[in-house]
């Protein structure tokens, strides 16, 4: 083979490369959106449209603050557990007669953004691992959440809070608008502010970062807390719309939102990843979810589909860098 050849060859893998780099979760998301609107004809329906969004919004406001976390380097293996605590903390003071709804709002943010604080400030300042740390708080918060609930459901919410997860808006679910505002707000911070800067250097070099006179500390505290944020908001949607704040909430969500925050093209290794990526990644998992239970698949093989499309996602980054 001629030389030439062989470089035409070598261009034109590196512009697949590139075009799976920028295009490839777009271009899975449509073949599946296609793939399910032919196999079910329930799926493009506009009810069930309005459920996978529904359904998308908790896992995407947790993975909005994951990405935040990720970009750094870092990971967060808290984020459902503190779903459950803010739940509960937030459904005990929402009982009818009690307090305004605006006060279980404000105890199951301060919950989450307190437990995520508290991630941030001894992996910044005892400099240990993110993964024992976050692992860690997830055992203790989980716990917490029992003994402050005697490991039963609270119940009996008022029919405002339960307006937050279950209530509509021209049609549509108010958790979607609550997601989208999520999104915007992440987008802001990561894309338009300069901690969005910081976020990006101190995952693609944080000891170039350090030297350069960046606090990476203050900037890892602040990822961490806004990811307990997210969480907890994420708490207080979820037990509206069940109408009841349980200490068992949230089991699994924190790897439903690694997963969408891998998918949607964050690296792992941190220093790359944006959110419309992470919203991309939520919808398929959502629509994945969603389009195999109207085949009928099972629950426990939609589990394995799961792993192999977080694989895939890893797989995929590593062959795209190549191409950066």
């Amino acid at each position: 083979m001629s030389m030439a050849s062989l470089a035409g060859a070598d261009g034109y893998g590196t512009k697949v490369r590139q075009v799976a780099a920028r295009y490839g979760i777009y271009i899975a998301f449509a073949v599946m959106f296609v793939f399910l609107s032919v196999w079910s004809p329930w799926f493009l329906t506009f009810d069930n449209i309005l459920n996978i969004l529904r359904q998308c919004s908790i896992n995407g406001i947790i993975a909005v603050g994951a990405t935040l976390v990720i970009i750094t380097g870092g990971i967060d293996l808290s984020v459902g557990a503190i779903v459950a605590l803010a739940a509960v903390s937030a459904s005990s003071m929402a009982h009818p007669d009690g307090y305004p709804v605006i006060v279980p709002i404000l105890v199951g943010l301060a919950v989450g953004a307190l437990c995520g604080g508290v991630n941030g400030f001894i992996i910044a300042k005892g400099r240990i691992a993110p993964f024992i740390v976050t692992l860690g708080m997830m055992t203790i918060v989980r716990g917490a959440s029992l003994v402050m609930s005697d490991g039963r459901p609270v119940i009996n919410l008022s029919d405002e809070y339960n307006t937050i997860g279950g209530g509509y808006l021209w049609g549509v679910p108010l958790p979607v608008f609550l997601f989208i505002a999520v999104v915007l707000i992440g987008a802001f911070l990561l894309h338009f502010c300069k901690f969005g800067r910081h976020v990006y250097a101190v995952g693609g070099n944080e000891l170039a970062a350090t030297v350069s006179g960046l606090n990476v500390g203050r900037v890892k505290i602040g990822v961490y807390t806004l990811a307990g944020l997210f969480a907890g908001f994420a708490g207080i949607i979820l037990s509206s719309r069940v109408m009841t704040g349980s200490p068992a909430a949230g089991a699994g969500y924190e790897l439903d939102a690694i997963a969408a925050v891998v998918i949607g093209g964050t690296s792992l290794a941190g220093g790359t990843g944006a959110i419309l990526g992470t919203v991309i990644g939520t919808l398929i998992i959502g629509t994945m979810n969603n389009g195999l239970d109207l085949l009928n698949v099972s629950s426990y093989f939609q589990q394995i589909v799961k792993g192999i499309i977080i694989i895939s996602a890893v797989l995929l980054d590593q062959y795209t860098k190549n191409s950066r």
